[in-house]
């Protein structure tokens, strides 16, 4: 049976970008300007929206159409683990099968699991937070709002761990440690690209 349709699978995913994004529903009305009452419609379930307002929404959660409504959320077995690299680089595929050195599980469910992979941290410009050798999991995608901690590829050296707060015609990347300030400045001619979001880390030394 086709999931085109299916409104408790819509509701599903929709909930689940929604959060992945940390939008609420006012959020959402004022971007697309789209009335409240028919947002909280097909929110609660009692509408189900035509394919150009669905189009809409994931063309606002930068998704294809049929991550809103296509049952992908998986449960995460041992099988379906995350590839964990050991390092990411510019220039190549750091998805290739010669940088994974291990695999990751969480225990949640998530809509699509070929999206996220795990990374070890090196260097202590996280610390407190994050030490070396700690695994963050990260969420594959090209922006993350101001606030979040991101993975950035930084002309050819190795991905950097940090968080990203937003400017007009500029980013900062924040470290935790206060050793590594002032913050590094990003504008459009510094050559860096967002990979990713960190959804959870893994604190190897937590108990030492």
């Amino acid at each position: 049976m086709s999931d085109i349709g299916n409104i408790d699978i819509f509701i599903k995913n929709l909930k689940y970008y929604m959060n992945l994004n940390n939008k609420t529903r006012t959020d959402i009305c004022n971007d697309l300007k789209l009335p409240y009452t028919t947002f909280a419609e097909w929110y609660n379930g009692n509408v189900y929206p035509r394919i150009d307002k669905i189009e809409l929404l994931a063309n606002y959660f930068n998704i294809k159409k049929s991550d809103l409504i296509e049952n992908k959320r998986l449960l995460l077995e041992n099988k379906q683990a995350f590839p964990l690299l050991g390092i990411v680089k510019a220039g190549y595929d750091y998805l290739a099968g010669e940088n994974i050195i291990g695999h990751v599980n969480i225990d949640k469910e998530v809509p699509d699991p070929e999206n996220y992979f795990a990374l070890k941290v090196t260097g202590h410009s996280m610390e407190p937070v994050l030490y070396e050798d700690d695994i963050v999991v990260v969420h594959r995608q090209n922006d993350v709002e101001s606030g979040q901690t991101a993975i950035i590829l930084i002309d050819d050296e190795e991905a950097t761990v940090k968080k990203v707060i937003k400017y007009d015609d500029y980013i900062e990347l924040i470290a935790f440690n206060m050793a590594y300030c002032p913050p590094k400045k990003l504008t459009s001619k510094d050559k860096f690209k967002i990979i990713g979001r960190v959804t959870e880390a893994r604190i190897s030394k937590i108990f030492e």
